[in-house]
């Protein structure tokens, strides 16, 4: 297959890169300036997103586009300006997405449209799966609600998925990545009261679950991307506490993390149980739906 790839160079973009590149098919990776990347065996750079560029004439035909455009929502407090470039960038993207398919004579069979859990809004006993169409009423939410909008837009040829990210566990970029230096400095513990809830997946599985969508014609419409086994917070942190040899005993108080964080303390002190009822219909089968063995693999060329 010829897939392309908006968002290509961030971690996730990367994963799915590799996993498609593994499985034999051709990579277009949409930039806004590709003299600075090298192109090798089954993988190409195309110009999008800059005056004068016309990406659709180099896609035309392409089998597949995924969309993970988007500003990184970890990096820096959610100040005004940041939730605009956060909404901003994602609405960009994906209007420009639905532009280049209008404009393929060849459209793509399928459009994997990157989203969030966070569609659901936050909650300690509610479980979400696929069928619960209700959107939260948080700033992540209306994010979510506004990017699939524009997903859906696509023209009726090409199959529309899109794809809820949880919490995505990798050791070098995301969440966990910010988690790990006070387990590293002996000084880890639960966040806030520890009893929300964390929807996680590893970047392993979420690679392998996109090709997953693209190849299974009957996935469509929205597809939770976590693993089948959400963990509270508390637990999530004994168990990587656990995994990395480390004390867990020092809880961070609610109100600091508000201050430390504003807005984006949601992402830590909030969450919600999301379980991924389209992929388990489907058969997919996680490589790491365990939380520990997850962790134990991220972890082994430490160990």
């Amino acid at each position: 297959m010829k897939v392309a790839i908006t968002g290509g160079t961030g971690f996730i973009g990367q994963a799915v890169t590799n996993e498609l590149i593994a499985n034999g098919h051709q990579v277009f990776i949409l930039t806004r300036n590709k003299a600075n990347k090298q192109e090798k065996e089954q993988l190409y750079f195309v110009e999008w997103l800059k005056e004068g560029s016309f990406p659709e004439k180099e896609l035309d035909g392409i089998d597949a586009i995924i969309n993970l455009a988007g500003e990184n929502l970890n990096s820096g407090r959610w100040t005004p300006d940041k939730k605009e470039k956060i909404m901003d960038s994602r609405i960009t993207a994906t209007r420009e997405t639905i532009r280049i398919i209008n404009a393929m004579e060849n459209k793509p069979e399928v459009l994997i449209n990157g989203s969030a859990v966070g569609f659901y809004g936050t909650s300690f006993t509610k479980t979400f799966t696929e069928s619960y169409d209700e959107p939260g009423e948080d700033f992540l939410a209306d994010v979510v609600v506004r990017w699939e909008q524009e997903a859906m837009k696509a023209p009726s040829k090409t199959r529309v998925v899109c794809t809820r990210f949880g919490v995505v566990l990798d050791t070098d970029e995301g969440a966990l990545q910010k988690m790990l230096l006070p387990f590293k400095l002996f000084v880890g513990g639960k966040l806030g009261t520890g009893e929300q809830w964390m929807s996680w997946v590893h970047i392993e599985d979420v690679a392998k679950a996109l090709s997953y969508c693209i190849e299974n014609k009957d996935i469509h419409g929205p597809v939770n991307i976590t693993a089948p086994n959400p963990q509270k917070m508390k637990d999530f942190g004994k168990t990587l506490a656990h995994v990395l040899h480390r004390p867990f005993w020092a809880p961070v108080p609610s109100t600091l993390l508000h201050i430390g964080l504003g807005e984006m303390s949601v992402l830590v002190l909030d969450g919600q149980h999301v379980y991924p009822q389209k992929l388990i219909d489907n058969n997919y089968s996680f490589n790491h739906p365990d939380l520990q063995e997850a962790f134990e693999d991220l972890f082994k060329t430490e160990s």
